[in-house]
């Protein structure tokens, strides 16, 4: 075999990784959204940073929380989540799979947007709101009937 042709196999051979990651990275196995609380978020990697998820998501009051992990790769999303930590939200996913390296994330799962939640269902037509109630208005002072010490003459 001589030099050119290993080059041009060489070449090939990238040609051919390159298109396939590009067509994994752009098509979808599923997308959908899922509902809970993250607890867990932080920037991972050696070379290749990407932010790392965990949220539990409880399908009703009482029961063990289900943990759904998830990556994230925009920092706007990322900074997003940030601020909701602790609170209900809806994230968006996208599942990718046959990813060739760990550097595009750990996870299957790639969120691509959040939505804070603001109403937890419990039953068909029974919900919990999480909004705060709001603060009752302050009661006006009770003019009382008689002075507090007799007046002197």
């Amino acid at each position: 075999m001589s030099i050119r042709s290993a080059f041009v196999f060489a070449v090939a051979v990238l040609a051919v990784i390159a298109g396939y990651v590009l067509v994994v990275m752009s098509w979808n196995y599923s997308s959908g959204e899922r509902a809970g609380w993250v607890q867990k978020f932080s920037s991972k990697g050696w070379l290749c940073k990407t932010w790392e998820g965990e949220m539990a998501m409880v399908s009703m009051p009482g029961t063990t929380a289900d943990k759904f992990f998830f990556t994230v790769w925009d920092d706007d999303v990322a900074a997003q989540i940030n601020k909701v930590m602790g609170k209900r939200v809806s994230l968006h996913y996208e599942e990718k799979v046959g990813i060739p390296t760990s550097c595009f994330g750990e996870t299957r799962y790639y969120v691509t947007k959040v939505t804070p939640v603001e109403e937890i269902p419990l039953a068909p037509g029974i919900v919990v709101p999480t909004k705060p109630a709001e603060p009752a208005p302050p009661a006006a002072p009770a003019a009382s009937a008689a002075p507090a010490t007799p007046e002197k003459k």
